[in-house]
């Protein structure tokens, strides 16, 4: 009886198989689109889109494009082609301004892009494409039902940005004793603390630009150590007015007493 059962399953498959490769093979447009959209509806997804791309050329300037169009950009969505979905949409939408489907196919469209962001420490130009993508949405579709969606993801995105920006400051301070990465150090958290005002790094980017001043002032020649030493003083103070008692304030505490004596031994030197 087992073997019965998967004799006939196999029977059915291999029907199927041949049924599909004649399809495929055949210039019959109307059997394709029919053969494709019931394997889309299956979730056969890598088989409807050979079918799909035979036939969307040819579909074009008919009453079923906008369909075709709309089915074979989702068949690579579905598929996770994020490059090639996202690009498929964004004609859909060009093509087909008044279409029902614009404004969903205008989001799948951004969330493609979304999609291809990268780890935050890999290149982040397709994570500021896919914050471009969503923003033209959330300004284009101002009132639609996605738009709490739309925005978690640009904050979600810039929030990568952010972290990246840190990390890579942060990283600069890490190297090791330099004349150019600390000072590199220093100007990576500078910028980061004027292009993220609000983040959430702001007082760890405080405390190691900090570290990095304090760091470079203790390892300077003496004609530049005075300076340098002052400023880190500065870096030291804009830190405990924004996070006063905060986690670094122990061991910030301790960097600047030691930026204290150093300054007091110079004077008395002097």
């Amino acid at each position: 009886m087992k073997n019965i059962f998967f004799l006939l399953v196999a029977v059915v498959l291999l029907g199927s198989c041949s049924a599909y490769q004649d399809v495929l093979k055949n210039d019959d447009i109307k059997a394709k689109y029919t053969f494709a959209d019931s394997l889309y509806s299956q979730g056969k997804y890598k088989k409807a889109l050979k079918l799909w791309e035979q036939i969307v050329p040819l579909y074009r300037g008919r009453p079923q494009a906008e369909r075709v169009s709309y089915l074979y950009a989702n068949t690579f969505y579905e598929l996770g082609d994020y490059y090639q979905g996202g690009y498929q949409f964004e004609r859909f939408v060009k093509s087909f301004p008044q279409s029902e489907k614009r404004e969903e196919a205008a989001y799948k469209s951004a969330e493609s892009y979304y999609n291809r962001s990268p780890r935050f420490n890999l290149d982040q130009g397709d994570t500021y494409i896919a914050m471009g993508k969503l923003q033209d949405f959330i300004n284009q579709y101002p009132d639609s039902e996605r738009l709490d969606d739309a925005n978690a993801k640009v904050q979600e995105l810039n929030q990568k940005i952010e972290l990246k920006a840190y990390e890579i400051a942060k990283g600069y301070n890490k190297i090791g004793e330099s004349r150019v990465t600390f000072p590199n150090a220093i100007k990576a958290f500078d910028n980061f603390l004027l292009d993220f005002p609000g983040s959430k790094y702001r007082e760890d980017a405080l405390y190691w630009k900090f570290n990095s001043a304090y760091q470079l002032a203790l390892g300077s020649v003496r004609r530049r150590k005075a300076e340098r030493l002052e400023d880190a003083k500065e870096a030291y103070n804009a830190l405990e007015k924004y996070f006063p008692g905060g986690k670094y304030s122990e061991q910030a505490a301790e960097e600047v007493a030691a930026i204290n004596e150093a300054l007091l031994a110079m004077e008395t030197l002097n």
